[in-house]
Parts: C-alpha cells; structure tokens; sequence
C-alpha cells in the first residue's frame, strides 16, 4: 500500500467516522458499485424525452427546447443568487465574481433569442401558438423568484403603487401590487385573467414564502449592508449594473423584439397566449424594474430604458 492510499484511508476513515458510519461497509458497496457514464450522471435520457409537442408543426419542438433551456439557466441563475445571500462573510471579490456568473447567464439568454427571432417560421408559429391558449412565458416561477431573490420587494411594485407600499406592509398586500400583475388584473375591480389566477393558485404561497426568506438577504440588501469601501469596488460596482442592465433592459428588450416579430406582423398586434397586455407589461420604460438603484446616477434612474 502506497502512503497516499493509506492516507486517503485514513481520512475516509475520519470522514465516515463522524458520520457514525462503517467504513468497511462503504468500501465493500464499492465492490459493487457501476462505473458512472456521461449519460447516467448528466440524466440524457431522461432529460431528451422531456419534449411533448401539441401540434404537428415541427417548429414547435425549437419553441419547448428552447424554454426548456431557459428554464434550466434560471436554476443555475437561482444557485449563483442563492450562494451570495446565505454567505456569512460576504466580501466584494466573491459577490461580483457570482453576479459576473449570473450576467454571463443572462448574456447567454440574451443572445439566444436569435435561436426564436430567426430560428422559426411565423406561419408555423401562428399555428401552433393557439394550442398553448392560455399558458404564457409569464408564468415561470423560477424567474419570479429570482427577481425576489434580486432586490427589495419594493422595486417590483408596479409603479403606480410604489408610494403606497413600504417596509410594513403585509407581503400578501404588496403580491397584489406586483408588476406583474399588471399582465392579467384589472386594478380598478380587482378581476384577474385565467392566467393569473391559475399562476397564483400553483405558487402564490409558495411566492409569498420565499419571498419572506429573501426579504433581509437579498442581493441588493445584502449589498447595502456591505461597509462603504467594499460598497465602492469597482468590479463590483460594475457586476452590480452590467447584472442590472442585461436583466431588466437588454435581456428584456430581446424578449420585446421577439414578440413583436411573432405578434405584430399585422395592422393590429397579436394579443399574447394568456391575453396580457404584452407591450406595456414588457417595455422597461413602462415598468421601469431596478435591481439596484443604488449603483446608478439620478439621471440613468430618470431615462432608464428610454434608450431603447
């Protein structure tokens, strides 16, 4: 026996050993134990049987692989987020080095909207999009966690109701002033669409409990309690504002150009599959959605998304 296996042993042995475990049994299961394969550890077959069209229009396989996609990057997004606010010690290197990651996550989704932009036939689209009558993008809800994630719940209030919510009200008050609401509720009688309330009976306690988890140790709170000098580091003040930009600005403005590709190929727009109204619930300068308020001037708060 080598002195490097006899030291792994016995640091296997210290290992199992604190978790009350034998430590023969475990090298005995090895006896038996199969070699991993790329397709067993990455889940292949599993993961390329996933894709269920509705329609025979074969460019409806691109539009759910192409979701699929977006959804697994917003988890990777959701587990670079999470590592920033449960850390303890929090310094400026680690913070932007994980907001780069989730950027570059961003970018990514930003770019990939070529994939839908240019990589399906609007007569195709027209066709099958009925079938998906009434779910909408809108309803994913690891993107709605990742806004709750991002800043404070007052920063996704719909504008309009910004000066009516603060610190103390109830998080079941504030839920029904999202901006997102905007999307499916009349706020004059309250009455919501199909979509928003079929969204809500699935997540809205869900939402409101992760929202009350992140409500101290989001990113943004996390930032402004971070002393003034590491506050001030450029790389992550930088981090900070490309993350806030590409989010709420270009990643958005792509979603925008796609849909107005798709749905706007006539005199009048295509009303969107769950019948928000899709331009004013998705133009930044209408929603004006800001992370981090704090990282930008007064005039870059004043003409956000107006430049685009």
């Amino acid at each position: 026996m080598t002195p490097e296996t006899e030291k792994l042993l016995q640091q296997l042995e210290e290992k199992y050993k604190t978790m009350g475990q034998d430590l023969d049994t475990h090298l005995e299961g090895l006896l038996y134990g199969k070699p991993i394969t790329y397709w067993d550890y990455i889940q292949t077959d599993a993961l390329l049987n996933l894709q269920i069209q509705r329609t025979n229009q074969p460019d409806e396989m691109v539009f759910i692989m192409y979701h699929q996609i977006n959804e697994l990057l917003f988890k990777m997004i959701l587990w670079e987020i999470q590592q920033v606010c449960y850390h303890e010690k929090l310094t400026a290197q680690f913070f932007s080095e994980r907001l780069m990651r989730v950027s570059r996550y961003f970018d990514m989704l930003t770019s990939s909207f070529n994939i839908m932009t240019e990589g399906m036939e609007i007569e195709q689209y027209l066709k099958f999009r009925n079938t998906l009558t009434p779910a909408s993008g809108f309803q994913s809800a690891q993107y709605r966690k990742i806004e709750f994630a991002s800043t404070e719940l007052i920063n996704l209030i719909d504008a309009r109701f910004r000066e009516t919510i603060d610190r103390n009200t109830p998080f079941e008050h504030a839920f029904e002033h999202l901006y997102w609401q905007a999307a499916g509720k009349n706020f004059k009688t309250g009455t919501k669409s199909y979509l928003l309330k079929a969204f809500e009976k699935k997540y809205k306690n869900e939402f409101i409990a992760f929202a009350e988890a992140y409500n101290t140790i989001n990113l943004y709170t996390k930032f402004k309690s971070l002393p003034q000098e590491v506050k001030e580091s450029d790389a992550l003040q930088t981090a900070m504002r490309h993350y806030d930009y590409t989010v709420n600005v270009t990643w958005v403005m792509a979603h925008y150009n796609t849909a107005v590709r798709y749905l706007n190929h006539g005199n009048e727009p295509e009303e969107a599959t769950g019948g928000s109204d899709w331009a004013k619930y998705m133009l930044p300068k209408y929603q004006r959605r800001i992370f981090f308020p704090e990282v930008w001037t007064e005039q870059e708060l004043k003409d956000w998304g107006k430049d685009v």
